[in-house]
């Protein structure tokens, strides 16, 4: 017997994430169950961008190693989630003539191949090709065209692209680590995979990523993606805040984001003190009221730059599930109140948990959607193409043994 395996690689500007699970078949639908989970540190990247290759490398490997423990097994290749302020998004028009008298796949293709075939610019690469539509003899409103009469095929597609420079210095240094890069996947399409539920993407719903460098969302109605974005805050902003609120270092005012953050959350005593490093000498106290304060205006603004955005690219009205948050920023105790206040709409936050079993307390937190999206994401592919995937034959008992040694 063989282990069909799939992993997700999540390189974020604060922790890298890596998760580890066996593809199977439930109910028609591809599931992955599971195996084991690495979080580390991130080292070499900021903004989402790799400014050091040999720390980036390091961190990577790190990461998929410790997966590999828990899970017991090697994997050779990793989807990759990519985000940052270089991704774009456009929408493609393509028309072609239909042969016969009813529309097959090769005409879905050539329809598809017509839409991507616009200029892209020397430093970019195409990401995503994404189907918002198809028209047959000018009828639109169809999911899918095959089967059905016409002589005229027409489809839009969302085309997203990145900055070359930017995913190839991620995959070369996955790469470095001794591992292939099957996918690039950008995060906020990844997140929503393993967060959104299937009545939730057809009712409309929008879906906030909210990383440490960048916040993506995407906005999903009628089973389809309609809309993706990156915008250029994330957590690293509320870092910034207390930094300067406080005047303390960076990795104390990140370490008081982790353990006394929190958006005037119920059940916590804001006047309890939070002590602060000492100044020549003396001991310095401030109120956790004045730390959750800091913490609640930057989420304020973020949500409400968040909701501009909604409002300027797609109708609230469409919206009748809401808002999802996910994302490490998404833990901060008091969230989703400050949030339900910014958008006016219902809003919960996305933990993994859509096409997902085994050991799913290790990634019970919305931190590890994205490296649970993109484990989806390829078992997703699996399912389609048959490939994409690390096989495992069970019982590798002397190749595990020798693995072990090399990793201690």
């Amino acid at each position: 017997m063989k282990s069909i395996l799939v992993t997700g690689l999540d390189i974020g500007s604060t922790y890298t994430r890596a998760v580890i699970g066996e593809c199977v078949r439930e109910f028609h639908r591809p599931e992955v169950k599971v195996l084991g989970v690495g979080r580390t540190p991130t080292d070499g990247v900021r903004k989402d961008q790799v400014t050091d290759l040999e720390a980036a490398t390091d961190t990577a490997r790190r990461a998929l190693q410790e997966a590999e423990l828990m899970a017991g097994m090697r994997v050779d290749r990793v989807y990759v989630g990519v985000s940052g302020e270089h991704v774009d998004a456009n929408r493609s028009v393509g028309v072609v003539a239909v042969a016969a008298r009813e529309i097959v796949s090769s005409d879905v293709k050539r329809v598809h191949a017509v839409a991507r075939a616009v200029p892209v610019i020397r430093d970019r690469e195409l990401l995503h090709a994404i189907p918002q539509n198809y028209f047959v003899d000018n009828q639109g409103g169809i999911k899918d065209p095959v089967g059905m009469s016409g002589t005229r095929l027409e489809t839009e597609l969302y085309l997203v692209t990145g900055c070359s420079a930017v995913v190839g210095n991620i995959v070369r240094g996955v790469e470095r680590a001794g591992y292939r890069v099957q996918d690039t996947v950008l995060e906020p399409i990844a997140a929503s995979r393993a967060v959104l539920a299937e009545d939730e993407r057809e009712l409309g719903v929008a879906m906030v990523d909210m990383g440490g460098a960048t916040t993506g969302f995407s906005v999903h109605y009628e089973g389809r993606i309609r809309h993706l974005e990156v915008l250029p805050f994330g957590g690293n902003a509320i870092t910034s805040d207390l930094i300067r609120g406080l005047s303390v270092p960076f990795a104390e005012a990140r370490r008081i984001k982790e353990l006394h953050g929190a958006a005037h959350a119920r059940g916590l005593d804001p006047d309890e003190l939070v002590e602060l490093p000492r100044t020549n000498g003396s001991r310095r106290e401030v109120s956790r009221g004045m730390v959750e304060g800091l913490v609640e205006e930057r989420l304020e603004n973020m949500f409400r730059r968040i909701n501009r955005r909604l409002q300027d690219v797609f109708p609230q009205v469409s919206m009748g599930a809401g808002v999802v948050i996910t994302g490490g920023v998404a833990v901060t105790p008091g969230i989703l109140a400050v949030a339900k206040k910014s958008f006016g709409a219902p809003v919960r936050i996305g933990v993994p948990g859509e096409g997902l079993s085994g050991l799913m307390d290790v990634v019970d937190g919305p931190g590890y959607a994205t490296a649970a999206g993109l484990a989806l994401h390829g078992a997703d592919y699996f399912m389609d193409t048959g490939g994409g995937v690390s096989t495992v034959a069970s019982g590798m008992v002397t190749r595990m043994g020798a693995w072990l040694k090399e990793f201690f």
